[in-house]
């Protein structure tokens, strides 16, 4: 095999497991949307319950129901509080029925259950509470920029690995574009992303527990010992291979987990309304 069809094959195989890894990543996170379908009156019906929301409006929970004999109630209140639970009559539109959920300041979440009403049943969508995480709307010309770099810098994370296993001579080079990516991305774009949805630049270690911010400082901290080894031994494989493992071992980490959160419990904040 020459050279050419080698490298091409490599980043093919690079680009499959890095979208692999990120679709898996999303998917399993805390704000993935909670999706399902329940058969009323023998007409099947898809739904998707929201877990994340940006901006200054109300959330709204909306279903497609083929049948206008069928109503909904949505039953809420706010996550991590002593409220209680409140019931609201979902509003039917245009073949969707809405259930609208009041909007709360950044890290705050309300945790939400729909129910679908038809002759006198209930069919009781999520019996465990969908949790929604309000934020503050990003503007696209920094989020987009973001997730572009942390893209990158797993897409190259991979192709270092492929350099590892199949003996390349590029591991400096793609370790490079690793930190490069990794540093504008997560250190500089994504404080700017946590300032725009939660209001603060940095909610990790020391000042919070924030899983995100947390792991990404880990990360670029074994990639950059990884750089600095390789520039005096090019040929060295346990840095990066171990800046790798650790790259991989954090993106199985769901996104989003330990994000913040307001705890009202420890507020006195009045009830959700």
């Amino acid at each position: 095999m020459n050279k050419t069809l080698k490298s091409i094959l490599l980043w093919i195989g690079a680009l499959i497991f890095t979208l692999a890894t990120v679709i898996y990543q999303r998917a399993t996170g805390p704000t993935y949307p909670v999706k399902g379908d329940v058969t009323i009156n023998g007409q099947h019906i898809d739904y998707k319950l929201i877990r994340s929301f940006g901006g200054d409006e109300d959330a709204l929970v909306k279903i497609d129901i083929p049948d206008n004999e069928i109503s909904g109630t949505i039953t809420l209140k706010r996550y991590l509080s002593h409220d209680n639970w409140s019931s609201y009559p979902m509003k039917m539109e245009e073949g969707r029925l809405i259930g609208a959920i009041p909007n709360q300041p950044p890290a705050g979440k309300v945790e939400y259950v729909v129910t679908l009403h038809h002759n006198n049943t209930d069919y009781v969508l999520n019996e465990e509470p969908a949790i929604i995480r309000f934020k503050g709307e990003v503007p696209k010309g920094v989020l987009i920029p973001h997730i572009l770099f942390m893209f990158t810098a797993l897409l190259f994370s991979v192709r270092v690995a492929f350099e590892l296993i199949f003996r390349g001579n590029k591991a400096k080079l793609f370790t490079t574009v690793v930190i490069v990516t990794m540093f504008v991305g997560g250190l500089i774009l994504g404080p700017l992303v946590q300032k725009y949805a939660f209001g603060a630049f940095w909610t990790g270690w020391p000042f919070g527990h924030d899983l995100t911010d947390n792991k990404t400082i880990f990360v670029f901290i074994f990639w950059l010992i990884a750089w600095f080894v390789l520039r005096k031994k090019p040929q060295n494989k346990l840095w990066p291979a171990i800046a790798v493992i650790i790259m991989l071992a954090v993106y199985a980490i769901p996104h989003s987990t330990l994000g913040s959160e307001i705890d009202h419990t420890k507020t006195e904040n009045a009830e959700l309304e």
